[in-house]
């Protein structure tokens, strides 16, 4: 029943991302160009996301279970250190080339956009990188 959900949930995730434009790499290079044709749409997508994300990360906050009875393991560290810069300056910089993010970019494969792959091989490749780096 949980994979199920999680199908379900992540299809309609997946379904939201399509209708938004948030999977669209054109658009969001467009949305990422401040100083040129700015697309300021995504800005409505990603305030509309966060107004829904709220409630629920207010109550996981409260109640760190899922339905399901399983822990929710959140970030405890609010401390702003070099690997948080250094890791967001990086996804921010592949985004703004790419015009794709994680998610958008499972979703373009669903899609059959085998561009996507490229992205997809490059996050995996810096998440291997990560994680030696994070051993020494």
């Amino acid at each position: 029943m949980k994979n199920i959900f999680a199908f379900i949930l992540g299809s309609l995730f997946s379904l939201g991302l399509l209708i938004s434009g948030m999977s669209n790499p054109e658009k969001v290079l467009g949305f990422l160009d401040i100083f040129g044709q700015w697309d300021i749409s995504l800005m409505f997508v990603m305030m509309g996301a966060i107004i829904v994300a709220i409630i629920p990360f207010q109550k996981a906050i409260r109640n760190p279970k899922t339905i399901f009875g399983e822990e929710i393991s959140l970030p405890m560290n609010t401390h702003i250190d070099k690997n948080l810069i250094v890791g967001s300056s990086l996804f921010g910089v592949g985004w703004g080339i790419a015009g794709i993010c994680p998610a958008p970019a499972i979703t373009l494969i669903g899609l059959g956009y085998s561009q996507a792959w490229y992205f997809i091989a490059a996050m995996l490749l810096g998440m291997f990188v990560h994680r030696l780096w994070a051993k020494n």
